[in-house]
């Protein structure tokens, strides 16, 4: 029946190449598995129970949670092409579950690291130079999102009170607060730029390319991946790695998560807790160094 279903996938459903070949090698696979496992071959006879064990199978070989629920998905396929042409009368697959993907952590830029990164040695002594560091400034010490550093305008800073003012999603308005270091730079960023857009006004955007036209996503990607590249150690190198290192560097130290949440501009709480795994991280590490009992 195998080969059957291989000539429906490729002349009925019109699939790839690519999938045909797949489907095809998961279930002469599971053919392989129930004859030694089970001591039988004849995948119509297979249950619910026999199936579930070859996921287990998988899931033991160390296959990952997206290659086990593509098998899954393959097996759904099979047996429902098995029930509408009458091979069998009760589909085993109906119980099976894919696997949850586990939660991704999201990444983040170590204290050395980003120490190092913002090091004033390491930018040019010119407009370039501070622009692209009041760009890795910006995004590691306020947290913003990429577009809301795009979109700010010199209007939206305010150096009397020390704080800017973002747009967020949902035109959503939050003040964020701007530390002393990062005020002086900006007070230094501003007279180059001044200097070099003389004609520039409040209404202008905050960060602008070389020829003092309004930033791009492309444009603050490349800032940030040319200087990241330089210290980081982590394998994305992007504005929002930054965000999240703002976050939990933040909770490291002890920050009110309802504090970060409001600092990101995020609607709900679950959306900051996902920064507290990282921080129970340090946690743990500093429990079992420190506890004499651990």
């Amino acid at each position: 029946m195998i080969d059957s279903f291989v000539t429906y996938l490729e002349f009925e459903k019109r699939s790839s190449p690519h999938t045909v070949e797949a489907y095809q090698r998961d279930l002469v696979q599971l053919e392989e598995f129930i004859e030694l496992s089970f001591e039988q071959k004849d995948l119509t006879l297979v249950s619910h129970r026999e199936l579930r064990a070859w996921v287990i199978d998988l899931v033991e070989q160390g296959l990952s949670t997206t290659s086990v629920n593509r098998k899954i998905a393959t097996l759904r396929s099979y047996y429902k092409f098995l029930l509408r042409n009458g091979k069998i009368e009760q589909d085993p697959t109906y119980k099976l579950k894919s696997l949850k993907n586990p939660k991704k952590l999201p990444e983040f830029v170590q204290e050395k690291s980003i120490a190092s990164v913002l090091e004033e040695s390491v930018y040019e002594d010119n407009f370039q130079g501070k622009r692209d560091r009041i760009v890795m400034e910006f995004l590691y010490l306020t947290g913003v999102r990429l577009s809301e550093l795009i979109g700010l305008k010199w209007s939206d800073i305010d150096l009397i009170q020390d704080q800017v003012k973002v747009l967020g999603k949902r035109k959503k308005e939050r003040i964020i607060p701007i530390t002393k270091g990062l005020k002086q730079n900006i007070i230094s960023y501003q007279k180059v730029f001044e200097e070099t857009f003389p004609k520039a006004g409040q209404s202008h955007y905050f960060i602008v390319s070389n020829s003092g036209k309004k930033s791009y996503p492309m444009m603050v990607y490349r800032i940030v991946r040319q200087y990241l590249d330089l210290f980081a150690q982590t394998s994305k190198r992007s504005p929002h790695v930054l965000r999240h290192t703002f976050a939990t560097h933040l909770l490291n130290k002890g920050a009110d998560l309802n504090a970060v949440k409001d600092l990101l501009g995020h609607a709900n709480l679950a959306a900051t807790q996902v920064y507290t795994h990282n921080s129970m991280e340090k946690l743990k590490a500093v429990f079992e160094q420190a506890h004499p009992k651990a």
